[in-house]
């Protein structure tokens, strides 16, 4: 995974443990998934637009 050993990986669970605490790391992770899954749903969008839609400029407002 991303080249790093189970001691790496160990030691930056043990770091982030001791500097946010047990009870904020739910909430972290809770976060962390609603921005992977805003994201994901972004460029879901923008795969399916028509294909005349994205060679068109965006028009910004004057």
């Amino acid at each position: 995974m991303f080249g790093l050993g189970m001691q790496e990986i160990l030691v930056i669970a043990l770091i982030i443990l001791l500097l946010f605490g047990g009870k904020k790391i739910p909430e972290l992770m809770k976060g962390l998934g609603k921005g992977v899954k805003s994201f994901k749903d972004g460029m879901n969008e923008v795969t399916d637009l028509p294909e005349e839609k994205k060679d068109q400029p965006k028009k910004e407002n004057e």
